[in-house]
């Protein structure tokens, strides 16, 4: 069986591959982009999309393109002809699920099997203007397998689309190499630290509950301005940019406990933090919303409800007073990481659910 794995301009395996090479990419990510390589075997060939040059101009004509559009379908034409031979496609966001609809509607003749994965659209269906969304429903009667990283995102779009088989499937990241578990530290001031730039991070919340917390320290590592704003006027608050991974690994080092503060969402926002935090054995607190309990249950990881700060600033300070049993939360959330949340058990998922649509089980 052959994958062809379609992901955005920018993430193509040689473009990939030397940003990671080269120490700039942030994060833990592997050699190759979300680790579909893992997916590789005897009888699994696994090819990512390539980037290629592109001029001012043709990078102006596919951002137009994508601005009408709501997609990429310039960078699937680029990559027509591998993926034309392929088995299978797999797609990491709607953006290319949709390009590579609209390209398979364009074609004449046989074409692979598609595995679109959607991160947002299912969220952001309702904002969306009417031609689009007539567009998006001609185009999606065309795809074998939508993929979605929650239950909650699965629901909806079963109920959205209920012509196309809809199937969610658990994200993963790098497992091996993990820190050992651990509680907080133990001297000076709690300190607490939040990541990310998603649109979902309820900054306020997290803020106002550091606000009752006059002895432990916030870090916010985002770039995002809604981050700056919460931020401001708190002194225990403090925003950073991190442009390099000795930074970023150092700030959960030095973490007694990391926060995903969410507002309500369907789409497991906050997941990539969230597995992070835990491969580093940092203690973890994150919003109870988005399907995030698919992934580690009350067990694994300290939930609070969404939009309470008071809540919030309670189960910090439980960490700091009862640091056996947040260690024994990462160890629990380690386990599951291990042999269900790994890049590679991600990976397997789509060889499953492709066999099964290809007739090769």
């Amino acid at each position: 069986m052959k994958v062809f794995v379609h992901l955005a301009r920018g993430f193509g395996d040689e473009t990939w591959g030397k940003l990671w090479r080269s120490g700039k990419l942030l994060g833990l990510n592997e050699e190759h982009a979300y680790g579909y390589n893992h997916a590789a075997s005897p009888d699994v060939q696994v090819v990512y999309a390539s980037d290629g040059p592109e001029t001012r101009l043709q990078k102006l004509i596919r951002y137009a393109g994508r601005a009408i559009l709501g997609f990429d379908v310039v960078h699937a034409w680029r990559n027509r002809e591998k993926m034309l031979e392929a088995d299978v496609v797999w797609t990491h966001t709607e953006s290319q699920t949709l390009g590579v609809l609209l390209l398979f509607r364009l074609m004449r003749g046989r074409v692979p099997k598609l595995l679109g994965q959607t991160v947002w659209l299912v969220d952001r269906w309702a904002k969306q203007p009417w031609p689009r969304r007539l567009l998006y429903r001609f185009l999606l009667h065309r795809l074998d397998v939508l993929t979605t990283l929650s239950s909650l995102n699965c629901q909806d779009a079963r109920g959205l689309f209920p012509w196309v088989r809809v199937e969610s499937v658990l994200f993963g990241i790098k497992a091996e190499g993990m820190r050992p578990a651990r509680g907080p530290h133990d001297n000076g001031p709690m300190k607490v630290l939040s990541l990310g730039n998603d649109e979902h991070r309820d900054w306020p919340t997290l803020c106002t509950a550091m606000s009752s917390l006059p002895d432990a320290t916030l870090r916010i590592a985002s770039s995002s301005k809604a981050a700056a704003r919460a931020a401001k006027g708190h002194r225990n608050v403090e925003v950073m940019k991190i442009r390099d991974n000795a930074t970023l690994f150092a700030a959960y080092e030095q973490a007694d406990v990391v926060v995903v503060p969410l507002s309500e969402n369907r789409h497991a926002s906050g997941i990539t933090v969230i597995l992070e935090a835990i491969y580093f054995g940092v203690p973890l607190i994150a919003t109870d919303c988005g399907g995030l309990t698919d992934y580690l249950d009350h067990d694994a990881v300290l939930y609070v409800p969404p939009g309470d700060p008071a809540a919030l600033a309670n189960a910090i300070r439980s960490v700091r007073q009862n640091p056996k049993a947040a260690k024994q939360r990462v160890e629990k959330a380690q386990e599951r990481m291990k042999t269900e949340l790994s890049s590679v058990a991600y990976a397997q998922r789509y060889v499953e659910l492709s066999r099964d649509v290809c007739g090769k089980a």
